[in-house]
C-alpha cells in the first residue's frame, strides 16, 4: 500500500475550488488523463461515479464513492470496484493568502505484491505525476485558463 499527498495553491476562493471539484463529470473537459466520468447515481451530499483514465497507454477503470463535506469542503472518495484493490482519498480546500489551497491525497494498492516490489517505486511517482496534473488542472480552471 502506498499513500502520497499533494498539494497546490490557486488565486481563487476555495467554495468555487471545491465546486468545481465536486462537478466530477467535467473533469474530461479539462483533465488530460481523465478519460470520462459518469455519474451512476447521486443523492444528498453522495455520488457513485464510474471513471475512465488513461496513464502512460495504460487504460485504469474504476467505480468510486464520493462524499461531499459541504461546510469544511471536503470531498471524501473510496473505491468500490476496480482495476485497484484500494483506492481513496480526499480533495481538501482551504483558505489561505494566496487564495485557495487544494490537495489530494491518494491512499492505494494495486494489489499485486510482485509488482509493487518490482516497480513501485514506478508506480508511485506516476500516482503523484497523475495527483499532480489533476492539481494543475483544477487550477488552471479556477484561474480562468482553461
Amino acid at each position: 500500500m502506498s499513500y502520497i499527498s499533494r498539494s497546490i495553491v490557486a488565486h481563487g476562493d476555495p467554495r468555487a475550488a471545491y465546486e468545481l471539484t465536486k462537478d466530477m463529470e467535467s473533469f474530461p473537459k479539462f483533465m488530460p488523463d481523465v478519460q470520462s466520468v459518469e455519474v451512476v447515481e447521486r443523492r444528498e451530499n453522495m455520488t457513485i461515479t464510474d471513471w475512465v483514465t488513461e496513464i502512460d497507454g495504460t487504460e485504469i477503470i474504476w467505480t468510486e464513492e464520493d462524499h461531499f463535506d459541504d461546510q469544511q469542503m471536503i470531498v471524501t472518495y473510496k473505491l468500490i470496484d476496480g482495476d485497484l484493490d484500494k483506492f481513496e482519498g480526499q480533495w481538501i480546500f482551504e483558505p489561505c493568502p494566496e487564495g485557495c489551497k487544494i490537495t489530494l491525497t491518494v491512499d492505494y494498492d494495486f494489489g499485486i505484491p510482485e509488482l509493487v516490489h518490482l516497480i513501485g517505486g514506478v508506480l508511485e511517482i506516476k500516482v503523484t505525476e497523475n495527483s499532480d496534473m489533476m492539481l494543475q488542472s483544477l487550477k488552471k480552471r479556477l484561474e480562468g485558463a482553461e
